[in-house]
């Protein structure tokens, strides 16, 4: 690598081998296995991930060729993924929750050779579509446990290419010296799909020009740094988590923490303490329901003191601590000892320095309530073409429903419609092997982002996706996301899919938080025996209605919902009703549901029933 190479023009991999050499013994990873939190090192991350990716060379892998990973996170994800960066692939991240034929499209799509699997189930989707998939040289598999009896030829553990990797280095002492000697920032380095709410999955292509910009965006905006901890466990085929997991720490040198798996985030968390957390809007919604059954369970006197609490320091939850007055401090030093300590170390939250939200809109009563909390909430905005955030509250400018300014080095402004441009360093690289979209996206070069906005006092608030917005058949504009987040305020409210289009009044699909309103139920002495039956229990249909009048009360007349259908199931990624990220697929829903939908404009419209 050359000398002359600053840190901030080092792409990923290069970095990885600066922090070895520099801070070899310094923890870059922790993972957890059978309970124990088991430390890797810069020098040891190093070397796994450079045997890895000369085991890669070792299997047929070519030039600049394509390496897929499909695994929920773990170390052996970035191991892999920077492995493939050392000898100058580029990694592709796939869902683990995608089912086999979202994979094989993925695979396909991307000209991917060599495919990382975390065990038998991911690698049984794999088989199941390998006749579709001549590309594919090789799946390597994290745990083979199970795949003894498997006859594939095409089968390798992980284990396996990591000693491959460390036979092949003995006859190519400099192999992986003399490559990221030539790695420039404006190669490739990363494949994001997105989600496909809309039609298939688009590969963002991330060059390692576009990760540095982002890493230090994240660096200004949030204060990263060396000493700041996170745990790790959204999707990091994401970008939200490749920027917090693996973009920024690699050049803060900072430590990343797996946790055992997805089921385990609450206990993880408690035990991890990160400083920064990031939560997308599904995860503060468990976490608010959660508290909201502990405090369902408490009753009597800690019940009322929590919300006497919540009602005491609601009213200044967004003023900076500096700006705040004398009584102001006092009255949250002795709420938060009495009542928020305990329920900020019950969420894991307690040493959380800076929490935030994005990757999709979240209800403004939710950002409040954990702010009340006294946790430190920031919303940030941000798309796979913008390689993670692109503008960012910060804790001493919060302005209730914004995301913030533009982060450090994007620039923002509206289009037509009061659409956001973006550009800066950041803004991706292009759709693989779509140049048609590539060209729709990035005009003049500005990223049109199909966000409407507005830019108020600096700070950019989204109001909904372009093509989302709804006009009534009075020809009056509504933005769904923004009915949908004030009605998921609600604890008992999971997911919310507003009608407007073309329509005399709004209403809704609403499905029930079935953990919320079932201990609710529990607690009512409501009977029930499944998801179905406790949705079309009449007194939790009167509880869901009460709950749209709340929200209807902040909402202005023509954005009120009139009529509402409970769902009697929960949607579901295996029968195409929300993404591999669980974003709503509005045009499904509205096939799958036509005849609910229907009946809700069959009679005049009443007050939601």
């Amino acid at each position: 690598m050359p000398e002359a190479l600053s840190r901030e023009t080092m792409t990923l991999p290069q970095l990885l081998r600066d922090n070895a050499e520099r801070m070899p013994d310094r923890i870059a990873l922790r993972q957890k296995d059978f309970g124990i939190w088991q430390p890797i090192t810069w020098a040891e991350y190093e070397e796994k991930a450079r045997h890895f990716g000369l085991g890669l060379l070792a299997l047929g892998m070519r030039p600049r060729g394509h390496v897929a990973i499909l695994s929920e996170n773990r170390a052996e994800w970035v191991i892999a993924q920077l492995g493939t960066g050392l000898v100058g692939g580029v990694a592709i991240g796939v869902y683990a929750t995608s089912p086999a034929n979202e994979v094989a499209y993925v695979l396909a799509h991307s000209d991917a050779e060599i495919v990382v699997c975390e065990d038998q189930e991911q690698t049984d989707k794999i088989l199941e579509c390998l006749d579709e998939l001549p590309a594919i040289k090789r799946i390597v598999v994290i745990d083979p446990k199970g795949l003894r009896h498997y006859a594939s030829d095409r089968l390798s553990s992980f284990a396996e290419v990591v000693e491959l990797g460390t036979s092949y280095e003995k006859h190519h002492p400099d192999w992986v010296a003399g490559c990221l000697a030539s790695q420039t920032p404006e190669d490739l380095g990363l494949m994001v799909y997105t989600s496909g709410s809309t039609g298939k999955p688009k590969g963002a292509m991330l060059s390692y020009r576009n990760m540095t910009a982002q890493s230090l965006a994240i660096i200004e905006r949030l204060g990263f740094t060396a000493s700041t901890t996170n745990l790790s466990y959204l999707p990091l085929c994401h970008v939200a988590e490749q920027m917090l997991t693996v973009m920024t720490p690699l050049r803060v040198g900072s430590c990343v923490s797996f946790g055992e798996s997805i089921r385990t985030v609450q206990e993880d968390l408690r035990e991890v303490a990160p400083s920064l957390f990031l939560g997308v809007p599904r995860i503060w919604e468990k976490l608010h329901s959660s508290i909201h059954i502990k405090m369902i369970e408490a009753k009597g006197v800690r019940r009322a003191l929590f919300e006497k609490a919540m009602a005491l320091c609601e009213p200044f939850a967004e003023k900076a601590p500096r700006d705040r007055s004398l009584g102001e401090r006092v009255t949250f030093a002795l709420c938060y000892a009495l009542v928020f300590r305990s329920l900020q170390n019950f969420i894991g939250l307690r040493k959380c320095q800076v929490a935030l939200t994005g990757a999709a809109p979240i209800s403004p009563s939710i950002v409040r309530f954990f702010r009340t909390l006294g946790v430190p909430l920031v919303e940030v905005y941000g798309l796979t073409e913008t390689s993670g955030m692109v503008t960012g509250q910060r804790l001493d400018a919060l302005l209730p429903g914004a995301v913030g300014p533009a982060a450090y080095g994007a620039e923002v402004k509206l289009g037509d419609h009061g659409e956001l441009l973006v550009r800066g360093g950041m803004v991706f690289e292009g759709y693989y092997s779509n140049e048609e979209a590539t060209r729709a996206s990035i005009r003049d070069g500005w990223l049109h982002t199909g966000d409407v906005a507005a830019i108020e006092s600096g700070q950019v608030r989204i109001v909904d996706r372009l093509k989302d917005i709804m006009i009534t058949a009075g020809g009056k504009n509504l933005s769904p996301s923004e009915i949908e987040n004030t009605v998921k305020g609600s604890a008992f409210i999971k997911e919310c899919i507003v009608i407007a289009e073309g329509r005399r009044f709004p209403t809704a699909l609403l499905q029930i938080d079935a953990e919320t309103a079932g201990k609710w139920a529990e607690e009512n002495r409501v009977p029930f025996t499944n998801f179905k039956s406790l949705a079309e229990h009449d007194r939790v249909r009167e509880l869901i209605a009460a709950e749209i009048e709340r929200a209807n009360r902040q909402l202005g007349p023509v954005a009120q919902i009139k009529k509402f259908h409970l769902l009697t199931k929960e949607l579901d990624h295996d029968d195409d009703e929300v993404t591999a990220t669980m974003k709503v697929r509005r045009s499904n829903i509205y096939r799958k549901y036509a005849a609910e939908i229907e009946a809700l404009y069959g009679a005049p419209a009443v007050a939601a029933e």
